[in-house]
């Protein structure tokens, strides 16, 4: 079997998630390549405060930092979502192997194969969308808080 047969064998439910896989990792390489401007941020933070004295210093450092999150949330969702996509997916392919056992009884251990090689393909699918996802939030949320702290130290530490 090659993985065309894998997928078509999961059904909507895998073709659901390697949508959700698509849209996530697009988002995932472009944290990537936006994150790590952390030095161009911070400037962009001490421009603001020098040019506008009513802005307070965290309210603008909290403002950027809002920013970089942006698309953090639909990572996390997805990672939550994929595994909870694949149980359906394994629910589905139990309940298909009952309703197949009652249609043609347990005589024919193939008759129920199907319906398991359908839960066990979503649950996979589910879980290989899931787990590089929840590492890339967790790294990504870790690199904000860095840059937000490093922002914090350099900033206030000019102002005083």
């Amino acid at each position: 079997m090659n993985i065309m047969d894998y997928i078509d064998k999961g059904g909507v439910i895998v073709y659901i998630l390697i949508a959700l896989n698509v849209i996530g990792l697009t988002i995932i390489l472009w944290k990537f390549l936006t994150l790590p401007r952390k030095n161009a941020m911070i400037a962009k933070i001490k421009n603001k405060i020098n040019n506008d004295t009513q802005a307070t210093i965290y309210a603008q450092i909290e403002y950027e930092v809002k920013k970089l999150e942006t698309g953090l949330t639909y990572i996390k969702n997805i990672a939550t979502v994929a595994p909870l996509l694949g149980l359906l997916g394994t629910v589905i392919g139990v309940y298909k192997s009952f309703e197949a056992i009652t249609q043609q009884g347990l005589g024919d251990p193939t008759v129920f194969s199907n319906g398991i090689a359908i839960a066990l393909i979503t649950t996979i699918a589910g879980l290989i969308v899931a787990i590089p996802h929840h590492i890339a939030y967790n790294h990504f949320i870790s690199m904000i808080d860095s840059i937000e702290l490093k922002a914090k130290k350099e900033i206030v530490g000019i102002l005083k």
